[in-house]
């Protein structure tokens, strides 16, 4: 059998057995080294390829459509420094855990460490950012090592998906020449002993009996329980909200817990904590004896920096094997699935211990919310007013990617409770701003269509994902808030420093982005009043393509209004108690 044949058939194999696995999406960068990789994929009928010439975007794309899909998604590059620019999404991946199946071509043993262009050391070169590393073998001679590279493509998937899913590599050496024989490709796999892949099932996380009794019973030794929720993956956030009834515990839900939003009861969902935790006039009668908590870390500092306040018992569940407690105030690390610990948990614990805990936070909930509310008045274009309105105009069944940096904070202080479904994606694995359009892209590929908000540091670092957009049809409409820099340092103690803060932290830009609409051929709108920005939001989502509509704002007034805000809340609740007392 001839080199190509023997080529042809190990990766057809291994990419047959990805199928097997479930693998649907592929993203390909376009390179030599990659050739028949690329041209196998994309010549198998089942496999669904996106094409992105630029890796860094690339490996973001496969991000938002493995985050969108809940399944593994593949990548393909070239080697060298081709690889090395999948880094940041990898890291992403891995804290956000998510699964990639990361292929890499790469020149063979012969030309390692001989100065042979375009190649550089790739073995482990993810390090601890990828769940596992492998790495194909091939026989020059035969197909005796058909099987072996069959596992490893079934090892390397069974361990993207393995509770914490993250992301894996596979290096895949290649001699020339490269080009696959694809009448070969379309043979039956069978025909050279392919086997069929084995079968991976994975199972749940548990306690032994014991173990839940000790947690019922400390659990049940609490009065005045609280549940905290972040990101969550799988399917226990039903099971999390059956806890809390049970348990009349209410739940500090960030966005991307997606509770805050659909139809099942939100009674005891608290959204509005961002702004109420801040204010030490009202935290100051929340003294929980028991904090529970599920998913990530919150977006909200204030929940972090109130937590760290408490004395209390408090339960981290993770069906993963991590430690997420930025805050150390954890005193118990629950290792187990989520859904499972809770339906243990509701035939054990008390049932509505404490109703006006609850009602406590419900009453301060609904005072932030009226006050929140209250910026609708406002004619100026303000961030605060903006994701506002945003959350009331997103469409039923949204799928909704928010940028890191100042939006996804404002998103978590305005997006309240509604019975109108929509999904929240952010990349909070490292929280970085970059990549951002491109995961949106993904999302929107899988989904059918998305909306991004998003700063402008964050779209100037991301914006060659809209060549993406545009070559690979997505519908995407993204609103882009733009003060003219790095809007957060305006909240930090930087801002102090007057002589340093512009030129360090508050980079002024003058970009103009509309020129990137040009260039990657959306549709644009710079909106200059609120009916402007309606008009053009409710046309967006409706449109085949990219548009991107820019909101101008400024980053003082941001900082001021959120004060006001505070104030007034704290206003508000002081006026309250007076007439109660």
């Amino acid at each position: 059998m001839n080199h190509q044949d023997l080529l042809t058939n190990y990766l057809s194999s291994f990419i047959q057995t990805l199928y097997e696995h479930k693998v649907r999406h592929v993203v390909i960068s376009p390179g030599s080294r990659s050739t028949p990789l690329s041209m196998l994929f994309e010549a198998h009928p089942d496999f669904t390829t996106h094409l992105d010439i630029d890796e860094r975007s690339a490996a973001f794309l496969a991000l938002g459509l493995a985050k969108a899909s809940g399944k593994p998604t593949a990548l393909v590059c070239t080697s060298g420094t081709a690889a090395a620019n999948y880094y940041p999404a990898i890291i992403e991946a891995s804290l956000a855990r998510v699964p990639l199946v990361v292929i890499t071509a790469d020149r063979p043993y012969e030309l390692q460490q001989v100065a042979a262009p375009q190649t550089i050391d790739q073995t482990d070169m993810y390090g601890r950012h990828v769940k596992q590393f492998f790495q194909l073998e091939f026989s020059e001679h035969d197909l005796s090592l058909l099987h072996y590279n069959q596992a490893m493509a079934s090892r390397a998937v069974a361990c993207a998906i393995r509770t914490p899913q993250g992301p894996v590599h596979i290096n895949v050496p290649l001699r020339e020449p490269l080009v696959p024989n694809l009448l070969l490709h379309q043979v039956n796999n069978n025909a050279h002993g392919v086997t069929a892949a084995p079968s991976v099932t994975q199972g749940k996380l548990s306690l032994t009996v014991n173990q839940l009794q000790e947690l019922a019973a400390r659990i049940n030794a609490a009065q005045r329980g609280i549940i905290i929720c972040g990101a969550l993956a799988g399917e226990g956030r039903s099971s999390i909200l059956a806890l809390a009834r049970h348990s009349g515990f209410p739940i500090l839900a960030d966005p991307l817990s997606q509770l805050r939003r659909g139809t099942h009861e939100q009674k005891l969902v608290i959204e509005n904590y961002d702004l109420f935790l801040r204010c030490h006039e009202i935290v100051s009668c929340l003294k929980p004896d028991l904090i529970i908590r599920f998913g990530a870390p919150p977006v909200s500092k204030s929940v972090k920096q109130w937590m760290e306040e408490q004395e209390c018992a408090n339960l981290v569940i993770d069906a993963g094997a991590d430690w997420r407690d930025p805050a150390c105030k954890a005193t118990h690390m629950v290792y187990c699935d989520e859904q499972y610990f809770c339906e243990h948990m509701l035939s054990q614990i008390n049932q509505n211990v404490n109703a006006a805990w609850a009602a406590s936070w419900q009453k301060i909930n609904a005072l932030t919310r009226s006050t929140l509310q209250s910026i609708r008045d406002d004619s100026m274009l303000s961030e605060e007013k903006l994701f506002l309105k945003l959350c009331e105009q997103l469409p039923e069944q949204a799928d909704l990617v928010v940028g890191n940096s100042m939006p996804i904070r404002e998103l978590d202080t305005f997006m309240f409770t509604s019975s109108k479904a929509a999904h929240v994606f952010a990349n909070r694995g490292a929280n970085g701003i970059d990549g951002v359009v491109s995961t949106a892209v993904g999302v929107a590929l899988s989904k059918g269509r998305a909306i991004l908000a998003l700063g402008d540091l964050s779209f100037f670092h991301s914006m060659n994902g809209l060549l993406a957009a545009k070559q690979n049809q997505a519908n995407l409409t993204i609103v882009l808030v733009n003060n003219d820099g790095g809007g957060i340092f305006s909240f930090l103690p930087q801002a102090s420093e007057e002589t340093y803060f512009e030129s360090l932290f508050g980079t002024p830009h003058g970009l103009d982005f509309s020129h990137a609409a040009m260039l990657y051929g959306a549709r644009y709108t710079k909106v200059v009043d609120w009916p402007m920005f309606d008009a053009a939001f409710s046309k967006a989502i409706k449109e085949e393509g990219i548009t991107i509509i820019e909101v101008p704002t400024k980053r003082r007034d941001n900082v001021r209004k959120h004060q006001e805000l505070r104030s007034r809340l704290v206003k508000r609740f002081k006026e309250v108690n007076s007439v109660e007392d």
